[in-house]
């Protein structure tokens, strides 16, 4: 994944497809931050994206930080999602109290 070495390179624990609220996230940095990343085939009905805000509410409940990107960004913008991550690390989003 274009995301995955860029952040480990940076020291950081990622972890991907683990299982929080009932199902799967894209990636977890560190103990608390959530990356989804949103692409067209599956996130593209009203249904779909309705599941996706109400799985972002209870993970939201249970104390974690949801930054969602599009794939287009993880593909054509990669450097700035990788930025825009370590920026929420370094302001404490990944890590418990």
């Amino acid at each position: 994944m274009l995301l995955i070495e860029p952040l480990r390179r940076a020291g950081l624990r990622v972890r991907q497809q683990i299982m929080l609220a009932g199902r799967p996230v894209d990636l977890v940095i560190g103990d608390r931050l959530v990356v989804q990343i949103d692409g067209y085939a599956f996130h593209s009905s009203s249904a779909q994206r309705g599941s996706d805000i109400a799985h972002d509410a209870q993970l939201r409940l249970r104390g974690y930080t949801v930054l969602r990107f599009s794939y287009a960004q993880i593909v054509h913008d990669a450097a700035n999602v990788v930025l825009t991550l370590r920026r929420a690390v370094a302001a404490g989003y990944a890590e418990t109290a």
